[in-house]
């Protein structure tokens, strides 16, 4: 049995569809990214798994039960959390603890554990106030593990942090990883291939892609040649409408062609520039970064 099971969600404000029959399951011990543009759909579906938002329909199930059932199963840090700027850290994680009916005694263990795991050990008496925005994210973290959750949501975790801030935290959910399962929503791309078993990549509400890194490359890579030559433009404008090409891109003398086929795409470029007599400088055969086929479906689409 997965431990999250997501059937054909679906989610409707007024007349438009904003999440369409999406399908997908998370495992037990999985790091899952729900990576998509800004305005894709994260935050809704994040919001129905919670019940915050309720579904339209479709069926979402953890650890076998309903999803208005299991909130107390699920760990929860919004994009932008706020906490009362009045509370030291231990105070909010106390307060936090109560509300989850944890026990005294147990609780008291559970704060130690979880402000040595995130680091605040040392500030955990400071008022909230004055914690920088890296600090607070930590805490979120904090609290959102409070009550030993069944799977940890985390909302876009490191979009509003400097560089510095963001390593911290994404070194952190490394190390949470290795005892929980996740589910973190990012458009940012790198994070998700660093931390991730999984991607799920969306746009207009609609899953485009689920697999692994791995999956995902073999399955959408696009074949690229790097041409170089001198005064290449009117060469490659004559391959627009080749059908073996699927797009190009020119950068001065340089011009990156996405095919279709490699052996059909290099046969016939290696053809055609030898019937033209075409001095070429530089003929290279590429693959598809992460990056570049995440940006080709999402513009594709």
């Amino acid at each position: 049995m997965h431990l999250l099971q997501v059937s054909q969600l679906q989610k409707i404000y007024g007349n438009h569809e904003v999440v369409q029959n999406i399908n997908f399951h998370i495992n037990q011990g999985e790091c899952v990214a729900l990576l998509g543009p800004n305005g894709a759909g994260k935050t809704t579906i994040i919001k129905m798994i919670l019940d915050i938002n309720k579904l339209t329909s479709g069926q979402i199930l953890l650890n076998g039960k309903r999803h208005d059932q299991m909130r107390k199963l699920i760990g929860y840090l919004p994009q932008h959390p706020t906490f009362y700027p009045w509370m030291t850290g231990r105070e909010l994680l106390t307060f936090m603890g109560g509300l989850s009916d944890i026990e005294r005694e147990k609780l008291e263990q559970r704060i130690n554990e979880l402000l040595e795991l995130v680091g605040l050990g040392d500030v955990e008496n400071q008022l909230i106030g004055t914690y920088s925005g890296g600090m607070k994210q930590r805490l979120g973290i904090a609290q959102a593990l409070i009550h030993q959750p069944k799977l940890l949501i985390l909302d876009e975790p490191v979009s509003a942090l400097d560089p510095l801030g963001r390593r911290d935290i994404l070194e952190l959910l490394k190390v949470i990883k290795q005892k929980s399962t996740i589910l973190f929503s990012t458009h940012i791309l790198h994070d998700a291939e660093e931390l991730c078993d999984k991607m799920l990549i969306i746009n207009k509400g609609q899953l485009l892609v689920n697999g692994s890194i791995h999956q995902i490359i073999e399955q959408t890579q696009k074949p690229i040649f790097i041409i170089q030559a001198p005064q290449l433009s009117e060469w490659v404008h004559q391959l627009v409408n080749v059908d073996i090409v699927e797009s190009i891109e020119l950068t001065g003398n340089a011009a990156k062609i996405r095919v279709k086929n490699i052996e059909q795409g290099r046969n016939w470029l290696l053809s055609n520039i030898l019937n033209l007599h075409l001095p070429i400088q530089k003929f290279e055969l590429v693959q598809e970064s992460l990056e570049e086929i995440f940006l080709r479906m999402v513009k594709s689409f």
